[in-house]
């Protein structure tokens, strides 16, 4: 549910504390637009604190969520490697203290430092491996089940979690989210 990576962080703060590669500390407030849909940026991020939501807004205004990025997660690192515009959005959920390099530092990092490399190449693979079986669970079981699926690793879900995008998560709409969860404390008879 909320993705997170302390081993990247872990190195990335090491690596911060040593003074190199120019990695900056920034920190922004609840509901912050870190980046923006099909915009350019020039920097990487990775969260020390907090959680942020990574979604994709359709024509219409819609949001799609990609995912909730939690401690150690990076984003605006795809944009280095494809030199296009940002594929998603992403905004703070609650506030955020991250690690920001530029582009050429990370191209630096990426060349000279092993570790920091295969740190980053994990980081994509497990983002990669992370979201067909998500996806698949979600359009082959019903609301109920996602939503105690996503309780069980996240039991403060809808306390920490804004409902409509809890729904965007999990692609229904806020009424049917909010009808599943009355239904579901019906049963548990909370």
């Amino acid at each position: 549910m909320i993705r997170t990576n302390p081993e990247l962080v872990a190195y990335t703060e090491k690596l911060f504390q040593q003074g190199s590669h120019n990695i900056h500390e920034e920190a922004f407030g609840a509901k912050h637009k870190i980046m923006e849909q099909d915009h350019r940026y020039r920097k990487v991020y990775l969260i020390r604190e907090g959680i942020a939501k990574c979604y994709i807004s359709d024509e219409n205004g819609k949001e799609f969520i990609q995912e909730f990025l939690g401690e150690g997660m990076e984003f605006g690192e795809l944009e280095v490697f494809s030199n296009k515009l940002t594929i998603c959005s992403v905004e703070s959920i609650t506030p955020l203290k991250v690690f920001s390099v530029s582009h050429d530092g990370f191209h630096q990092l990426l060349k000279t430092d092993p570790h920091f490399n295969m740190l980053i190449l994990k980081a994509l693979a497990d983002k990669i491996r992370y979201k067909a079986p998500r996806h698949s669970y979600q359009h082959a079981y019903p609301i109920e089940d996602n939503i105690l699926r996503l309780k069980k690793l996240f039991p403060e879900l809808t306390e920490v979690i804004p409902k409509k995008d809890i729904a965007n998560y999990i692609g229904v709409t806020t009424r049917s989210l909010n009808r599943a969860l009355k239904e579901l404390k019906e049963k548990s008879g909370a």
